[in-house]
């Protein structure tokens, strides 16, 4: 028997008859990226989680979240923690049960698997989508920075916003009320983790492009 019959499938792997996800974005995997952070600098102010979702598209050209990636992060030595950022988030990063683990892991764990599905893609970079994505990106380079952490698969620059997005298509730029409007509901008491951030950005992200895909198609655009 052929030994890739039996081999696992390739989570990031587009399924088979799919147009390529590369080809809709110019060579750019598009990957939602949500932080939780101890406050507003990202040079001086603790990273302690950060989430990640690869997007990926159907046969038929439709986008879907696909893999998620997660981790609590330890602050760096030297670290400022803002209360009030904490008192928002209601993160305890001295909390025993938090699993968290230095910023160096955290982008091993985080971003190994993104570049392996940018490669796997047939994608040049991935791109970061964000709601407010430069936050997210700024926190991101910042952690790459410290750590020295090589090959780090992301645009330096260039990103996608959802604030932008979901300002145009549903007239809201809050993400809890640019989820309701997408008719994706949302829970208050969920929300400010990574993880759920993280994907009802993701689910915005694809509601996005892909009612635009279907008022081109309805268009013949």
């Amino acid at each position: 028997m052929d030994a890739d019959a039996l081999a696992p499938p390739d989570p990031d792997a587009e399924p088979e008859g799919s147009p390529g996800i590369a080809s809709r974005f110019r060579g750019f995997l598009p990957v939602v990226v949500d932080v939780e952070t101890a406050g507003f600098d990202a040079r001086r102010h603790a990273l302690l989680e950060i989430a990640a979702i690869i997007i990926r598209m159907d046969a038929a050209g439709r986008l879907m979240p696909g893999q998620t990636l997660s981790c609590h992060v330890l602050p760096f030595i030297g670290a400022e923690l803002d209360p009030r950022a904490l008192a928002f988030n209601k993160i305890d990063p001295d909390h025993p049960f938090r699993d968290a683990v230095s910023e160096r892991d955290a982008l091993r764990q985080v971003l190994t698997p993104i570049r392996k599905a940018v490669a796997s893609q047939g994608c040049t970079r991935a791109i970061l989508v964000g709601h407010n994505a430069h936050f997210d990106l700024g926190f991101l380079k910042a952690a790459v920075e410290r750590t020295g952490f090589k090959r780090d698969p992301f645009h330096a620059f260039s990103v996608f916003d959802t604030v932008t997005l979901a300002g145009l298509a549903y007239g809201q730029t809050v993400l809890a009320k640019a989820a309701q409007a997408a008719g994706l509901g949302w829970d208050d008491g969920a929300a400010h983790s990574a993880i759920y951030d993280a994907e009802k950005t993701a689910a915005l992200f694809c509601s996005v492009v892909n009612r635009w895909g279907e008022l081109q198609h309805a268009t013949g655009g």
